[in-house]
């Protein structure tokens, strides 16, 4: 049994001019295509277009999204593995969600007592004002990842910059948070935390069990990065350096 194209547009939610747009870079191509040029779909492709789906909701791009098609062997293992990132993205989305409710219980609190808030230091951005270039001295130990990095960021606006480096920050106060509560290195939700940045780093370049651990034990050899996360919490570099060697050791070894 095949579908026409806009029947799989229907039930997928996606338009018709991107499941084009997916045939035209060779990301997902019909089964076949009619005399009268319209494309149809097979059970196959439907499974090929979840998978694309799942991947562009945890923030993939294309190009990535064709690589991990294009190694995949069998789909019920592909599958396993969208559903493990989608647990971990579910995990940190409910710890994030938490960390805001604190933050908003906090907030009340202290305005009705005039208490401070936390022993975390909640900056806005703690990136502001530092330029792309500076990134590149921080990544000096780590040449093809800073190449990568500087790459990225030449086709980036302002405004982008400006978004990721907040979310930098954001992600730094989620973990404090985590080991303000008293979670260890290897819990779950801080590991979910841990691998959300990794996959982050790989949509980038594949980046090895080792290269990974180096960046760990950077947070708190680096001085720049150790002065970063010890603004947000004091043993925040250290606590980030042991959880990455805690999913290195589970999840890459």
């Amino acid at each position: 049994m095949d579908w026409p194209i806009a029947e799989v547009a229907r039930m997928s939610g996606v338009t018709a001019r991107t499941l084009r747009h997916y045939d035209e870079i060779g990301l997902l191509p019909p089964a076949r295509t009619g005399a009268n040029g319209h494309r149809y779909y097979e059970e196959h492709q439907l499974l090929l277009l979840q998978q694309i789906l799942v991947l562009r909701a945890l923030g993939v791009g294309l190009p990535e999204i064709g690589r991990v098609l294009a190694e995949q062997i069998d789909e019920v293992d592909a599958l396993r593995g969208h559903h493990r990132r989608l647990l971990a993205e579910r995990d940190r989305l409910e710890a994030l969600a938490g960390t805001v409710s604190r933050t908003i219980a906090e907030l009340e609190q202290s305005r009705k007592d005039g208490t401070s808030m936390t022993a975390i230091n909640r900056p806005e951005n703690l990136f502001e004002g530092v330029q792309p270039s500076q990134y590149g001295q921080s990544l000096r130990d780590f040449p093809e990842h800073a190449r990568k990095v500087a790459d990225k960021v030449a086709t980036m606006t302002p405004q982008d910059i400006e978004a990721g480096q907040r979310e930098r920050t954001t992600q730094m106060i989620l973990l404090a948070d985590l080991m303000a509560a008293g979670h260890p290195a290897d819990a779950t939700p801080v590991q979910a935390q841990i691998d959300a940045r990794y996959q982050a780093l790989t949509e980038l370049r594949t980046v090895s069990a080792e290269e990974y651990r180096d960046i760990g034990r950077s947070c708190v050899d680096n001085g720049a990065w150790r002065a970063a996360y010890e603004a947000i919490a004091p043993g925040l570099a250290a606590y980030q350096r042991d959880a990455i060697e805690a999913y290195v050791t589970t999840r890459l070894s």
